[in-house]
């Protein structure tokens, strides 16, 4: 229709100089058959893109998640962003198809890193930096920071306590405009006055102020309703808390208790009201025991975990997400005259040895681990050293693998579409060269990378 509208509107403009019937019509004929060859080649080009995201991948191992088996010689048929079928063999890929051949790699689920801090990274002038960098220049310096984390195999990250910046991160993130994995944000964790998380512990007095629950900081029960609900008014897909003191905060204490029951139940009943999920920086037990019993989703670093708190989480089914990279770096790093101000040193060095102990004794009880590292703490990029560390804490490399996949689905809730390998689940796929349940290192060194079908890393 559109054709032959063109045709007479061509005849009806044609110079009234040009009299010959004939010759009008050789004309529109000519310009018909452009437009017709136009518009084939339109419909070839759209056959073409739509052959273009089909992809066959040849994997030669596969560990989908799904169980703990390794399957040999598959291939994975993605569509867009999806995993539309894995059939056993070598599938011949149809006409215009493109194959990606992974015969001498086991190929995994993208893996997933339960507890990063992406706008930042350790330094001796880590806390200098807070003072003199503006929001622009964090987040302009953070696209490194993602970038590092999507090519060391992660596609998906949560984000346990940054800025607004995090939340811009992500959406710049999963609008194309930069390279990195999928963030969940808990934007600006929660804590107590003069607590972990108080943004102006260690500042000179006229600079302190008083902060309150918009800024991330409460003393009541209505103040943690008040700071949830501004976390997610600020685009926050998660909550945390700081449920005891910290490591590395400019404050004496690392492992007090620093909530109330009343006021962890006001952050975690908030939070299950607008459908997050919770966790809790946690180092003594007193705290952790609290924030458990208040339903919290996950307790991070819990290094003087006991096994009473241990049979309470197994019980409740909480998470524990280790971050046996931050116990390492601090401690390491304590030795160094400087490194960090003079109030953190006896902290990093009592705790940070400590955490890979307990989870060794977590992980031989039965508590439900996630992979996390805190990076940003320790390098970013570097996040594949926890499974070394998870290895050589007594866990089975099966175990690390799934901690770092199906299990860290689970605790985001997105376990029914990432998370494993499995027809209809989006195409995460990472692999690596030789067999990783022989050698667990191999995944500090990942070889290939995929995040929602495009692939962005194959050496």
């Amino acid at each position: 229709m559109f054709i032959y509208l063109f045709g007479q509107i061509v005849l009806n403009w044609t110079p009234s100089r040009m009299k010959n019937q004939k010759m009008k019509k050789i004309i529109v004929n000519y310009l018909v058959l452009v437009l017709l060859l136009c518009a084939g080649l339109d419909l070839v080009a759209q056959e073409e893109k739509a052959y273009a995201q089909r992809t066959y991948i040849h994997c030669g191992s596969l560990i989908d998640a799904v169980t703990e088996d390794v399957k040999k010689q598959v291939t994975l048929i993605i569509e867009g962003d999806q995993i539309i079928k894995i059939a056993e063999g070598y599938l011949a890929p149809e006409n215009m198809v493109k194959l990606i051949s992974l015969r001498d790699y086991t190929v995994m689920p993208g893996l997933m890193d339960m507890h990063v801090h992406i706008e930042h990274e350790s330094s001796p002038k880590r806390y200098e930096e807070l003072f003199r960098n503006d929001d622009a220049f964090v987040a302009l310096k953070a696209t490194q920071f993602c970038e590092r984390t999507l090519m060391a195999g992660f596609t998906t990250v949560r984000d346990l306590g940054g800025s607004g910046v995090n939340v811009a991160l992500r959406n710049a993130i999963n609008r194309g405009y930069v390279r990195g994995p999928r963030i969940y944000t808990a934007e600006k964790a929660i804590a107590t006055t003069g607590g972990h998380a108080d943004p102006t512990n260690g500042v000179r007095s006229e600079l302190r102020g008083d902060p309150g629950p918009v800024e991330g900081v409460v003393n009541s029960q209505e103040d943690a309703m008040k700071a949830v609900r501004q976390r997610y008014k600020n685009g926050a897909d998660c909550i945390k808390i700081t449920a005891t003191g910290g490591v590395l905060s400019v404050a004496k204490d690392g492992s007090g208790p620093q909530f109330t029951m009343e006021e962890l139940v006001g952050v975690i009943k908030t939070a299950k009201d607008y459908n997050m999920i919770t966790a809790a920086h946690a180092h003594g037990k007193e705290g952790m025991k609290r924030a458990v019993l208040a339903g919290i989703t996950s307790i991070e670093h819990g290094t003087l975990m006991d096994e009473e708190v241990m049979e309470l989480m197994i019980e409740r089914g909480t998470f524990y997400v280790p971050t046996l990279s931050a116990g390492k770096f601090v401690a390491e790093k304590a030795m160094i005259k400087d490194y960090y101000p003079a109030v953190v040193v006896p902290k990093a060095l009592a705790i940070g040895p400590k955490i890979q102990e307990t989870f060794s004794e977590a992980y031989q009880k039965g508590v439900k681990i996630a992979f996390g590292t805190d990076a940003g703490v320790s390098p970013h990029g570097d996040n594949g050293k926890e499974f070394v560390f998870m290895v050589e804490g007594g866990m089975s490399e099966m175990d690390a693998i799934l901690s770092a996949t199906r299990t860290s689905a689970e605790l985001l809730r997105i376990d029914q579409e990432r998370g494993m390998i499995k027809e209809g689940f989006y195409a995460d796929i990472v692999a690596v060269k030789g067999n990783p349940l022989r050698d667990i290192s191999l995944l500090t060194d990942v070889d290939f990378v995929m995040k929602d079908g495009i692939v962005y890393k194959q050496k």
